[in-house]
């Protein structure tokens, strides 16, 4: 069984993107390794950003086992993707 993954869709020019960023090293210290946490930048991935449907930044999209079980838009935190991702741990 793989580990569930986090993919935080991000730009560089993105000012929440940024406000995000603590918060996920905040999950990341939580979780440790048993969550995938990866930053993807939707100017630079434009396939996979389409792939997800993602209209805007940030948009965090929890995977479980290659499939996207809940999405969020805008800055989420911590607590509410923590709780998230041990639902699917």
């Amino acid at each position: 069984m793989s580990k569930p993954e986090l993919l935080d869709f991000s730009a560089t020019w993105c000012g929440p993107c940024k406000m995000q960023k603590p918060i996920l090293d905040k999950v990341k210290e939580e979780l440790g390794d048993k969550v995938d946490v990866k930053v993807i930048d939707v100017d630079q991935n434009q396939d996979m950003a389409r792939k997800y449907g993602v209209q805007a930044v940030p948009t965090l999209v929890i995977l479980k086992d290659g499939e996207p079980v809940k999405r969020f838009t805008g800055v989420t935190t911590a607590g509410v993707l923590i709780e998230e991702l041990n639902k699917v741990l």
